[in-house]
């Protein structure tokens, strides 16, 4: 549970330093002299870089544990948090945006950890969490960056400079974080890879050191693939409309930018709860049916999704505009969570991997839609439109993830071993081990 506490935390951390600057940028617009081109450029690339650095992360994890790779991120990538208040040109500032964007990696390695701690009755509820509870962070720094930076103005420093010197805080938090995820945390339950390596606690068959090998075998899994676009059809999503939303309804329904900004910021406060219950549906289909319940639980949300983005889309009324983004977001975020309650199940000696890649998906989709959103041909509300035909269309890459009949009964009897311990120490009783 230290783990489970420490990764969504320092997720939350990495998504407000990630997004830190999105609220102060007005400031930033007018002190660089950018456009709305060049914004629209650092925003892309801020997204597009965490698309490689997702695909490294997770065989990293993989060779020299979680608790290595969290930590080394967590401290080199509060330096150009911290450091891009140096930026003074619109190249210096994309260069800084580019670096921050690794961060978003930061996602993989939490499945992954969290996936190494969890049984495979609770996975999907534990890995939903700390992943919906870490998304919050883009959300809490769009309230929270702007009393930071009128606390630094306070002492009489001019916006120009407010601005920079605001940017500091998430970073030194982030390095207070990776001191206590090096001293709080393990690996795995029984320990760090290195020490069980050295100790031969961790079987050689079992050691996914071969960090080239799990990649090898997870590019060439077609199930990968298909979870790459069922993410990119979620996670994509949801990035894109925090981007867009505030924007979206300022300008359809004409309200002020602090109503606007209001209202888009109840599609990330979902997060505190929707991805969760993606999770733990999850786990209850898989009790009911198996991996085959995981897969028929996905294809359900994201299809649900996608009709509910296009019905958001020809919205006229604000307040039914409104109730329809509440449910679309509480279906883009179930999305979410039930994709990563099979990815632990895809391939268990390649976990990093095809966490990295799945991952991966996300912001590929993000980017993806970021073109479609900027350019000038289309309006906003066709762009929403054409986005939720396109989920819809994804939606049927879920039903492509088969598992063997062998695989299946492997995972049948660790959920029910898992259960049984479950039910063993709730009564006091000694649980039997599993042959």
């Amino acid at each position: 549970m230290r783990t489970f506490h420490l990764t969504w935390l320092s997720f939350f951390l990495c998504f407000f330093g990630w997004f830190g600057i999105a609220p102060l940028m007005p400031l930033v617009r007018d002190d660089l002299g950018l456009s709305k081109s060049e914004i629209g450029s650092t925003i892309i690339a801020s997204v597009a870089i965490t698309v490689l650095v997702r695909l490294l992360i997770g065989p990293l994890c993989d060779k020299i544990g979680p608790r290595k790779t969290y930590t080394a991120l967590l401290v080199l990538g509060s330096l150009p948090v911290m450091l891009i208040g140096l930026a003074d040109s619109y190249e210096t500032f994309l260069l800084a945006r580019l670096a921050i964007g690794s961060i978003g990696a930061s996602f993989v390695i939490t499945q992954y950890h969290t996936s190494m701690m969890f049984a495979p009755n609770v996975v999907g509820t534990a890995n939903a969490t700390t992943a919906g509870w870490g998304n919050l962070g883009g959300g809490v720094t769009q309230m929270v960056m702007p009393l930071i930076l009128a606390m630094v103005l306070g002492f009489g420093v001019a916006e120009t400079m407010g601005w920079r010197l605001a940017m500091v805080f998430p970073g030194a938090i982030m390095l207070v974080v990776a001191v206590l995820y090096w001293v709080f945390t393990t690996d795995c339950p029984d320990g760090n890879y290195d020490e069980m390596r050295k100790s031969g606690a961790l079987k050689p068959e079992d050691d996914s050191a071969g960090a080239a090998k799990g990649m090898l075998a997870a590019v060439s899994d077609y199930r990968v693939w298909a979870l790459f676009l069922v993410y990119a059809a979620c996670f994509g999503v949801e990035l894109t409309i925090n981007n867009i939303a505030a924007i979206y309804f300022f300008d359809k329904f004409e309200l002020s930018l602090a109503t606007a900004g209001m209202i888009a910021g109840l599609f990330g406060l979902m997060n505190i709860f929707a991805r969760t219950l993606g999770g733990v549906f999850s786990d209850k289909f898989a009790a009911k049916s198996g991996l085959s319940g995981r897969v028929k639980f996905l294809f359900m949300a994201l299809f649900i999704e996608g009709i509910a983005l296009v019905a958001f889309s020809q919205m006229e009324a604000l307040a039914v505009a409104v109730a329809v983004m509440i449910v679309f977001s509480l279906f883009v975020q179930m999305s979410e969570g039930a994709t990563f309650g099979i990815v632990p199940f895809v391939n268990r000696k390649a976990l990093g991997s095809v966490a990295g890649i799945v991952g991966a998906g996300g912001n590929a989709g993000a980017v993806a839609a970021g073109f479609l959103f900027k350019s000038e041909a289309l309006t906003y509300q066709e762009g929403l439109l054409y986005l939720g035909c396109a989920v819809i269309v994804c939606s049927f890459a879920a039903l492509a993830v088969r598992f063997s009949a062998a695989t299946q009964a492997e995972e049948k009897a660790r959920f029910e071993n898992a259960q049984a311990e479950r039910l063993a120490a709730s009564s006091g009783a000694q649980p039997v081990p599993a042959e």
